[in-house]
């Protein structure tokens, strides 16, 4: 094997973008932990390891999971413990003001005002929304005989579901829908010295900061003004600055999630042999196809960790400054943990909500439940109004031999665009 003697590199090469599964596999027999020869780092390959790291926020921060892993550390480390020395180093970091990095007690605050956006409630009230706005989308599509998934239906559709969620007035939806379509990519492999675009997230902040100074002053019934008249558990008020920071990163993070998981999923749907016509004929069947999916083909490919303490992964040791990619790619193919078929869709697999496609601790994905009821009523719309989809094989090729354009990200992993061909139901 070549691999074995010259290694890729992860975050640069784009033979490992189009299939980053193949990559994870050719490093799967180093060990479910191993050294990289490109990056200073680690490597996690493993279903019990991945589960280990991300359970153990104790010893690892999530300070460099915007910034990853191939971000040197703005220090030397010194001790068995640089928890202090990371908390001082913090605005070094990209996202280091975003829930997605914080530790300890900011981010268990945090999370607690999180835990106000996705209730069952909420979600009950948004579902009215989501449909209407799925039949006028997919009306109009079918109209048509075609369309392309990615940015006509669902970057648009989850842009909109989110802003109603929030509350976002009506007459800004537009404007935020035209900032997020400009595309931002987090982790560009193709700019490694600014890998994360940050541009329309300042863009977001300038407008959640105005709304939540206005909720506060006349609170209404919406999200956001919940936000601006919430206290954390201790009873004390978050600042502004903070508020907005959360506001702005559930806005733009509940994007991408959806918005990929629906792509990614109808590559599945129309060509897996029989597929389609089983999940048309029991919806009930949606929600297996998203959680099979989300293993296969997550929207995240990794995150990332940094060792604050003296700690172990499984058998390895790993001194603090210790930065590690936790692959949860290669985790949920994992066939130590998934068996032997774990590169195969299988409807139905057993054990399948194990799978960490949404993570797993305290940083899972708060917008999970938002991410499965969006892309099972968009679904349930395409099947409502069409008795057939076909992905355009003028665009990506015959069934076989399906040629695809994904997001330029070593974190993210996603299409660029999907076109499909829509036969209106009779």
């Amino acid at each position: 094997m070549n691999q074995a003697i010259k290694e890729r590199d992860y975050f640069t090469d784009h033979d490992v973008l189009l299939d980053p599964y193949a990559y994870f596999e050719e490093m799967r027999p180093r060990g479910p932990v191993c050294q990289l020869e490109t990056h200073d780092c680690l490597l996690v390959t493993g279903f019990d390891e991945c589960v280990e790291v991300l359970r153990n926020p104790t010893d690892f921060s999530s300070l460099n999971s915007l910034a990853s892993s191939a971000f040197p550390l703005p220090f030397t480390p010194e001790g068995s413990d640089i928890s202090a020395q990371l908390e001082q180093n913090r605005d070094k970091y990209i996202g280091g003001d975003m829930v997605v990095t914080y530790d300890d007690t900011r981010h268990t605050n945090i999370r607690a005002l999180i835990s106000l956006m996705f209730t069952p409630s909420r979600l009950k009230a948004n579902e009215a929304f989501m449909r209407e706005y799925a039949e006028k989308m997919v009306s109009d599509v079918v109209a048509r005989g075609r369309c392309e998934l990615v940015h006509e239906i669902a970057t648009p559709y989850v842009t909109m579901v989110i802003a109603d969620l929030m509350g976002v007035p009506a007459e800004d939806r537009s404007v935020f829908e035209e900032k997020i379509a400009e595309g931002q990519t987090v982790g560009s492999i193709d700019d490694p010295d600014s890998p994360t675009d940050m541009s329309a997230v300042l863009f977001i902040a300038e407008y959640m900061g105005r709304y939540l100074q206005e909720r506060a002053a006349k609170p209404g019934a919406d999200l956001l003004s919940e936000l601006a008249t919430a206290s954390y558990p201790d009873g004390t008020k978050p600042d502004l600055i903070e508020l907005i920071s959360l506001a702005t990163f559930m806005f733009a993070a509940g994007q991408d999630t959806s918005a990929k998981l629906l792509a990614n999923a109808m590559r599945y749907v129309v060509d897996e042999p029989g597929l389609q016509q089983q999940l048309r004929e029991d919806r009930k069947l949606i929600p297996f196809l998203l959680e099979e999916v989300l293993r296969l083909e997550g929207s995240s490919k990794a995150t990332h960790r940094l060792a604050r303490r003296d700690t172990t992964i499984g058998d390895t040791k790993v001194p603090a400054g210790t930065q590690v990619i936790v692959a949860l790619a290669a985790a949920n193919r994992d066939p130590r943990r998934w068996g032997e078929d774990a590169n195969e869709f299988k409807l139905k697999r057993p054990g399948i909500k194990q799978h960490i496609g949404f993570g797993r601790g305290s940083h899972t994905c708060a917008g999970a439940p938002l991410a499965r009821a969006e892309v099972a009523t968009m679904f349930n719309t395409f099947f409502d109004r069409t008795d057939n989809i076909e992905i355009s094989a003028s665009h990506h090729g015959a069934k076989g031999a399906r040629r695809y354009e994904f997001e330029p990200s070593f974190i993210i992993r996603g299409m660029d665009n999907l076109h499909l061909e829509l036969q209106a139901k009779n």
